[in-house]
């Protein structure tokens, strides 16, 4: 079950509710009684970080990395600095 947080606009007052999302949004307010309860829209609680698995494992299939230059060693080229 989803957790939707909701805040009055009159009040101020915030919370989270569990709630179905076939669950009818909640109106009235829990501390001022007023129905100026909405919800919010807020970041999910995952966050996907990174180049990600397709990126490095699938994307391009078997491509050959060029090999070093033969100045790779002496800090002329930009895999050495």
């Amino acid at each position: 079950m989803p957790i939707h947080e909701y805040r009055c606009t009159d009040c101020g007052f915030q919370k989270e509710h569990l709630q179905k999302v076939s669950d009818a949004p909640l109106t009235t307010c829990p501390s001022c009684g007023k129905e100026s309860y909405g919800k919010l829209l807020s970041a999910a609680g995952f966050q996907l970080k990174g180049t990600g698995w397709y990126a490095t494992d699938f994307k391009g299939g078997n491509q050959k990395k060029d090999p070093p230059s033969a100045a790779c060693g002496t800090g002329a080229c930009p895999a050495c600095q």
